[in-house]
């Protein structure tokens, strides 16, 4: 069924006081909660429910305030289900309007519902913190005419991929699986396999390549044996083949795989075969494991700061100058303006648009030259998304967690412009009303500061 209300709207709570009288209305969560549309995401999600089947879902608002709360603050499920029970900011923030001692919903009702809406609605939310940021005057239409794109890689949380933790992983695993089944095997190869893996590790460590390797070659030998007596004990049941299938299979892709082997076709790991390895040609980190990622944001400095305009996870790994059609696509359906400029470090030219690419020199004028000295600056932005927000490791689930988290990343970084943008103004108001000799024009409007 379609979300109902809160039952904090439909109770007559007269005894009780309500948010709006406790908290501080110059709060920043509170100003932001008055800048954002919470409409737009009923009308847009609102098709995804069905009219009278089910019980009532959460309210829209609650969830959708929930994630963008959650990557503001680089927040897990779990802390921000805590942070909605302590703080009343936070439940304005989310809608209610008199406080909740219990939490409305379990932590994996976020789960299930960034499943139902999709990467592709889940833009939205980035829409609505460009929108926001307009009425809040931190960012302007004409700032996204010509944007910056770039890519980055996003990890996964996996653990680094070595062929003797995959091939004790797949073995843990059968075993595990085969015990929860009720089948019997020849031998579990737990206990050995723990042993192998732990030899192979302090043999590559000492320098013994050659007798490391072995190690390995007996933990694929185990492996194999485990695989072999499990499809041979199953084939006769259908529910535990059904159960098995896609643990076979990736069991199967892992036997078959070689050290030459590159590209999709390489596995890195189990819980997460999705996971490609990239090279970014970084001193510090040669490789990164995970899915690569494209990145618009304006060109221009905002007077909030520099927005996000466009995230997009890219699997396969593709060249990145093959990425550039498809950011800026997405960029025009976020933001409703016409693309005139971008520039990047590597790029194609694109049909009725002017591209630029670091170090060109034909056609380069005084002002196209001086923007392009700007295309920089995209990287102490991609830095902050992984540093104070979820762009730096992907917890989420699959191909589509890949593409949801990259969304919410960028949502969460331009919040978190717009918070600092809306402290900054609160805090010059304060200054021009303290100052003894004030000006007529502190170089802010009030529509801004309310």
């Amino acid at each position: 069924m379609p979300p109902k209300l809160n039952a904090s709207q439909d109770d007559l709570e007269l005894f009780r006081s309500r948010l709006e009288n406790i908290i501080d209305q110059r709060h920043p969560l509170t100003r932001l909660a008055r800048l954002i549309d919470w409409r737009v995401f009923e009308e847009r999600f609102g098709a995804l429910y069905a009219e009278a089947a089910g019980r009532p879902a959460l309210p829209t608002r609650l969830m959708v305030a929930l994630h963008l709360l959650k990557h503001m603050d680089r927040l897990s499920d779990e802390a921000i289900c805590a942070r909605y029970l302590d703080s009343p900011y936070v439940q304005a923030f989310c809608g209610e309007t008199h406080f909740q001692h219990t939490l409305p919903l379990d932590r994996s009702s976020m789960t299930r519902w960034r499943k139902r809406i999709g990467a592709e609605r889940m833009e939205a939310l980035l829409a609505e913190t460009l929108a926001a940021a307009e009425r809040g005057g931190a960012v302007a239409e004409k700032h996204y005419e010509r944007v910056t794109i770039d890519t980055t890689v996003q990890p996964k949380a996996v653990t680094h991929p070595t062929d003797s933790k995959l091939l004790h992983r797949g073995i843990e695993t059968l075993a595990r699986m085969a015990r929860r089944h009720g089948i019997t095997l020849r031998q579990s190869y737990r206990r050995v396999a723990r042993y192998a893996r732990q030899e192979a590790a302090r043999l590559h460590h000492g320098g013994k390549r050659h007798e490391a390797e072995a190690r390995v070659r007996k933990l694929r030998t185990w492996l194999g044996r485990l695989a072999r007596d499990i499809t041979r004990k199953i084939a006769g049941n259908a529910e535990a083949k059904a159960a098995f299938a896609e643990t076979l299979g990736v069991i199967n892709r892992l036997l078959r795989q070689k050290r030459s082997d590159r590209g999709a076709d390489k596995l890195y790991s189990l819980h997460a075969p999705e996971v490609e390895c990239i090279g970014k040609g970084k001193a510090r980190t040669r490789f990164e494991f995970g899915v690569k990622v494209s990145i618009a944001t304006t060109n221009a400095a905002a007077p909030g700061g520099q927005f996000v305009l466009g995230m997009q996870s890219q699997p396969g790994n593709p060249y990145d100058g093959h990425t550039l059609a498809g950011q800026i696509e997405q960029v025009e359906r976020i933001t409703g303006v016409a693309v005139a400029r971008a520039y990047r470090g590597h790029g194609v030219e694109a049909e009725g648009r002017r591209i630029f690419i670091s170090r060109q020199k034909r056609g380069i004028t005084p002002t196209i030259r001086r923007e392009l000295r700007r295309r920089t600056a995209i990287e102490p932005v991609i830095g902050h998304m992984k540093t104070n927000g979820h762009l730096g490791r992907n917890f989420l689930l699959g191909v589509d967690g890949d593409a949801i988290n990259a969304v919410l990343a960028g949502a969460g970084h331009n919040l978190r412009l717009l918070r600092r943008w809306l402290i900054r103004l609160l805090c010059a108001l304060v200054a021009w009303l303290s100052a003894p000799n004030r000006s007529p024009s502190p170089g802010f409007t009030h529509r801004q500061i309310t």
